[in-house]
């Protein structure tokens, strides 16, 4: 009974680390954005509001400039939970060394980039131990750090925002040693996940081709396998009105929220059940070879699609060379619109 306990106890943390993820986001945004507005009008208490955008202005372009990331907050053990809920993984194939500098392109962007967060915005894979002296930023949306509080949170992971700017600073900067993580396909991509998928947004996604260039960072493709697969993802026949409502719906989202709306569910609080908690599938995330990018300052097209070319033909490559391993049958292509 003691060992059953141990087991039910261990699955109820992992499923509340997971839990917490988006409510504490959504709390901690919250705070700032309706407090802030009623303190100034409303409260005697108006001078923390002004201390608080005060500061916000002052310490705007922090983290466009690699932030201030926290060892602590990156080795919680909360994270661990996290990790072993799916399990997600982190696999190296080759040494990155710390006298260049990389941009680990992702694929694919999956529902929420769960490996993505796990393996390189946390701790919880060893990703210090596995890449010693690599120190990594994953790159996402910038409107994140323009809220007070959970800009704090996030640069404390490591995050950054994926603008052209605070990469390019990243990269030439502070050095060398360090790889910035873009998920390339974006959230646009999440609209194409579905479980058994593998298809990518990728082909006029250049911008981080031409980024490397500029930069001379090295290229590394890397794919989360199993990161389709935790959630099912519904999309109604075309030509129905119930998938004239759900395109409606996504359009006007994407208009006023600037993200892409899926319409996705996985499992609930007990297996079997309908959730919106991912279901227990691993993920693994395979970091291939990095590939040597010339630095030139302006790239033309030419040079731009070569390097493109390049990529994709790497990335292809570690696919085939993992997905029977991580679940995929062999038979499985790897397509790229």
């Amino acid at each position: 009974m003691a060992f059953f306990s141990r087991l039910d106890l261990q699955e109820g943390l992992q499923t509340l680390s997971v839990l917490q993820w988006i409510p504490v986001y959504v709390f901690l945004g919250a705070i700032p954005i309706l407090l802030i507005p009623y303190f100034l009008l409303f409260s005697k208490f108006w001078f923390l509001a002004v201390l608080s955008l005060a500061w916000l202005a002052y310490d705007w372009n922090s983290h466009s400039q690699g932030g201030r990331r926290s060892a602590w907050v990156r080795n919680w053990t909360l994270w661990t939970y996290f990790r072993n809920y799916f399990p997600v993984k982190l696999v190296k194939t080759h040494d990155l060394s710390p006298k260049h500098n990389y941009i680990i392109a992702n694929h694919p962007h999956g529902v929420l980039s769960f490996g993505v967060f796990i393996n390189f915005a946390t701790e919880a894979t060893g990703i210090a131990r596995i890449f010693p002296s690599i120190t990594p930023f994953v790159g996402t949306l910038e409107g994140i750090f323009w809220i007070p509080i959970v800009r704090e949170y996030v640069m404390s992971m490591g995050v950054c925002p994926v603008s052209r700017s605070a990469l390019k600073y990243l990269l030439t900067q502070k050095g060398s040693g360090n790889a910035v993580v873009i998920v390339v396909g974006g959230a646009a991509e999440a609209l194409l996940c579905q479980p058994g998928a593998s298809t990518l947004l990728l082909k006029q996604r250049q911008g981080f081709v031409k980024l490397a260039l500029k930069t001379g960072a090295y290229l590394v493709p890397s794919y989360s396998f199993g990161e389709n697969e935790v959630f099912n993802q519904v999309t109604f026949p075309e030509g129905t009105w119930l998938r004239l409502l759900q395109k409606a719906f996504q359009d006007t989202f994407k208009k006023i929220v600037g993200l892409n709306f899926c319409t996705f569910h996985g499992r609930g609080l007990t297996h079997g059940s309908w959730g919106f908690l991912p279901f227990n599938r691993p993920i693994t995330t395979v970091v291939g070879e990095p590939l040597p990018i010339p630095r030139i300052k302006r790239p033309d097209q030419k040079t731009v699609d070569k390097y493109h070319a390049v990529y994709i033909n790497a990335l292809r490559k570690l696919f085939d060379q993992h997905k029977v391993e991580y679940g995929l049958p062999e038979t499985q292509e790897l397509t790229i619109i």
